[in-house]
């Protein structure tokens, strides 16, 4: 059972940038843009979140204070990434997936150049010890408790509650209706007076919040708040599109996929703790490879089936109807 606790516990601090990434491409394809960049705006926003970590860490405030200004700042930085899609998918019309990709370029360039010139290094080193051993009132619940609210990070119950409330604005407000219809049928929307420009402006931007935040939280929660130009975030904005697309654009079923795919990599982690497969003397390296050869297999049984929103990828023009 300790072993089953401790891959539970380690397993959510990864599967949380997941599925906040993965919600936040949900946003933005549901209005009708392709986010390509979630991969460069989880790296922009992880690494204003580690500076500002690294500028406050010797101060006297409590490290879970710290993770919530922290947040609000990652969550900043991504929205302010994300406009640079916004104006060249929505205003320039231009092409979404090439925009995507190369914004996706630029930033893992961009800060090995700003940490070599002012840290000299490759990235951002912060000393903080973001862990926690049990979280207030949750942590109490018994058993639920013990196995997800012990011993692990506050972000867990932050991108529980911003699920939470994806799921309110998503299907239960009059904002949501309106961005899955600029997603499905621009012209019908904006017949009965929606502006599909603000919506996508709207979704794209909501996207890079959800993104800076997932970044951020990802460098607190798999890599101790540190952040490197050249491993970046390891591929989690890539793994988070196939979340969004095995999830079916749906934040339940989001939240399902990003759970598979962090157990998996928690698995590869864990291995000498597993005796049958410890046993079994394969190298690790191979388990490592789990979460992204089930990408590839998932997204090959599953795309046929997949429904993406109508007008995705196409840029809206008021003189079509």
């Amino acid at each position: 059972m300790s072993t089953v606790y401790y891959l539970i516990q380690n397993m959510l601090p990864v599967a949380i940038p997941l599925l906040l990434v993965a919600l936040g491409g949900m946003f933005s394809e549901r209005s009708g843009i392709v986010n390509i960049a979630l991969e460069g705006i989880m790296l922009f926003g992880a690494f204003f979140g580690a500076l500002f970590v690294f500028f406050i860490q010797k101060s006297q405030i409590d490290p879970q204070v710290i993770i919530l200004i922290g947040m609000v700042v990652a969550g900043f930085s991504g929205l302010i990434y994300s406009l640079l899609l916004s104006f060249a998918a929505v205003t320039m019309k231009a092409n979404q997936t090439i925009t995507g990709v190369s914004l996706n370029m630029l930033i893992p360039a961009a800060i090995l150049l700003f940490s070599k010139m002012f840290f000299n290094s490759d990235g951002i080193t912060t000393n903080m010890n973001f862990y926690i051993r049990k979280v207030p009132v949750l942590g109490d619940i018994p058993f639920i408790g013990e196995m997800f609210f012990q011993k692990t990070y506050l972000t867990v119950v932050l991108g529980l509650f911003f699920l939470v409330i994806s799921v309110i604005v998503f299907y239960k407000t009059r904002f949501g209706l309106r961005l899955r219809a600029c997603g499905e049928h621009p012209q019908a929307a904006d017949s009965v007076g929606i502006n599909v420009y603000f919506m996508r402006y709207a979704g794209v931007s909501i996207s890079g919040i959800l993104g800076g935040i997932g970044g951020f939280f990802y460098s607190v929660g798999v890599l101790d708040g540190n952040v490197n130009g050249h491993t970046g975030v390891a591929g989690f904005g890539f793994l988070a599109l196939a979340v969004m697309i095995f999830g079916q654009w749906k934040p339940i079923r989001i939240l399902l996929a990003a759970l598979f795919f962090a157990f998996l990599r928690t698995l590869a982690y864990s291995v000498v703790l597993i005796p049958f497969l410890d046993n079994l003397g394969i190298n690790q390296t191979y388990y490592k490879m789990l979460p992204y050869i089930a990408t590839m297999v998932v997204l090959a049984f599953t795309s046929r089936k997949s429904r993406a929103p109508k007008a995705e990828g196409i840029p809206y023009d008021k003189a079509l109807r």
